[in-house]
């Protein structure tokens, strides 16, 4: 059996807790599920699992997207 040493758990709890944030419509969501996605791509290369690397990382593009576009809107000063 390999041991990850806490990251695999860590990962997970984060994941967890960013989809709670985000079904909480908390922006935060986002971030806490991009450092969940750096922690299984370091299991994915722990691993030599290329699938769980590319998803992963793809993943974390998609949330740094998804963060930069649910920017609160400008404020218009009138």
């Amino acid at each position: 059996m390999t041991s990850y040493f806490g990251i695999d758990w860590l990962a997970m709890c984060l994941t967890f807790t960013a989809i709670y944030l985000l079904g909480n419509k908390s922006r935060k969501g986002f971030v806490v599920m991009m450092l969940g996605n750096l922690c299984w791509t370091a299991i994915g290369i722990w691993a030599h699992s290329y699938a769980m690397i590319i998803a992963n990382l793809g993943f974390f593009s998609m949330n740094v997207r998804a963060f930069v576009r649910w920017a609160p809107p400008p404020s218009s000063a009138a």
